[in-house]
């Protein structure tokens, strides 16, 4: 087991890795940029070195300071967290070639489920079902013309090398591909510093489905169920659950089986997610792979008494996976990510929490690195908190996330928690008939007049 890891993040999912890391009884070292020097995770962790100004790509991407921070500190290992350097196929690289332990998966898997073309390729060669689309990266406008005339609108345009949303538009016609594409292509050039693209059919009532694995150095590889995130706004998820309500138990051990199968194939190693969408007959179709943890992960431990970090750095440092095959999902569970922002238009409310009161109890989790008196910065996420609670049943759980909700006040910045509230009380979401246009139509309807 690792000595000491350092953590290569920030806010919450900082401080879920050195809660972590304490029960190991591993120690932590945190980097931090000037902007958090007050932060939770810095003042609990066992150590912590500055990286660099507010500024991100001079902090926390700052890969030669955070490499260096490990080194001075002699940590054996980093955690990457979710964001800035997870899913970085170099900075993985520079772990492996400087003899530090990166907790996750090997840069060669990093950079080939990174090329979002190429992983479509690599699924569909190991029989994993992939929506109709290209299978060459597209660089212009006539290619991609010619393409979405071949397979019909609507089609989904997204960034060969993206990731949140960035670069992704969805068209409905010819003319719209004229205006959107060279659009998509730029943005995917500024967020990616790639500009090529790739297109696929658009499917209209489709559900996001996601399926998270835990694989060991040894090729044993096993699937802890699904994740139901089809709420999102501008392709950020906002509300997630476990089991979705759309699966029947025959798709959904299909799809863990079928993911099994494909991990294991490609060498899979550490924790990470299979990314589907599901359409209405319950045809499921592979998007993409996330090397990383993802920030809803605990909707899973909750309904499968599993903790998905320890089980992360345990792999990372060479052990073999110790998660029952037979690990059955207990009742239902909902996480609700609180953001510092507008509720209804979404524009970040940095600035300093004046009073705070988080909600506890049975069933009620909160991973948060906000306290009385910090300050929200303004150079990153809005995320401050997320309240994750179980129930019995879904019913239950909806009712006990409202509570949740209502027992919640942060006074000094807006939060998005009266849209929280707002879906909670809806009644498609409460039917669970719902699909990823749920807040465009939700918006519409509740926009004030």
């Amino acid at each position: 087991m690792f000595s000491k890891v350092l953590v290569a993040n920030r806010g919450e999912i900082a401080l879920r890795i050195v809660k972590a890391l304490k029960e190991l009884e591993i120690k932590s070292v945190i980097v931090y940029s000037e902007a958090d020097a007050k932060s939770l995770p810095a003042q609990l962790a066992d150590e912590k070195i500055c990286v660099g100004p507010p500024k991100s790509s001079e902090s926390y991407l700052n890969i030669p300071a955070i490499i260096s921070a490990a080194e001075i500190s002699k940590a054996d290992a980093i955690h990457p967290g979710y964001g800035f350097l997870s899913e970085n196929p170099m900075f993985a690289e520079i772990c492996e070639t400087s003899g530090i332990s990166f907790i996750g998966p090997s840069s060669s898997i990093i950079k080939l489920m990174g090329d979002k073309n190429e992983a479509r390729q690599t699924m569909k060669k190991e029989g994993v079902p992939i929506i109709e689309g290209t299978e060459n990266p597209i660089t212009n406008l006539r290619e991609a013309k010619k393409f979405a005339s071949k397979i019909g609108f609507p089609v989904m345009l997204k960034a060969v090398a993206g990731g949140g949303g960035k670069g992704m538009r969805v068209v409905h016609n010819q003319r719209e591909l004229e205006t959107i594409f060279p659009v998509a292509q730029a943005e995917a050039s500024s967020s990616f510093g790639n500009p090529s693209m790739y297109i696929e059919k658009f499917l209209e009532k489709a559900r996001h489905i996601e399926i998270q694995i835990l694989a060991d150095n040894y090729r044993n590889v096993i699937a802890i169920g699904e994740r139901e995130c089809s709420i999102q706004r501008r392709h950020q998820k906002i509300l997630e659950e476990a089991p979705s309500v759309a699966l029947d138990e025959r798709t959904r051990k299909r799809m863990m089986r079928i993911v099994e199968k494909a991990a294991e194939s490609i060498g899979y190693r550490s924790l990470g997610t299979f990314e589907f969408l599901l359409d209405e007959k319950e045809n499921f179709y592979f998007m993409e792979a996330n090397t990383r943890v993802q920030v809803e992960h605990p909707v899973t431990e909750a309904i499968y008494s599993i903790d998905l970090i320890k089980e992360q750095i345990k792999l990372a440092a060479g052990e073999k996976l110790n998660v029952r095959r037979d690990l059955l999902p207990r009742g239902h569970s909902i996480e609700c990510r609180i953001n510092a922002e507008d509720p209804f238009t979404s524009s970040p409310s940095p600035g300093k929490i004046e009073f705070l009161a988080l909600p506890s109890g049975n069933g009620v989790r909160v991973d948060s690195a906000i306290y009385c008196g910090y300050e929200i910065p303004p150079h990153y996420d809005s995320l401050v908190a997320k309240i994750i609670v179980h129930g019995n049943s879904r019913d239950e759980a909806i009712k006990r996330m409202r509570a949740a909700l209502l027992s919640t006040i942060i006074v000094g910045v807006k939060t998005n928690i009266p849209l929280h509230l707002k879906i909670l009380d809806d009644y498609d979401f409460r039917q669970g008939s719902y699909d990823i246009h749920f807040m465009e139509r939700f918006l519409k309807e509740t926009e004030p007049s």
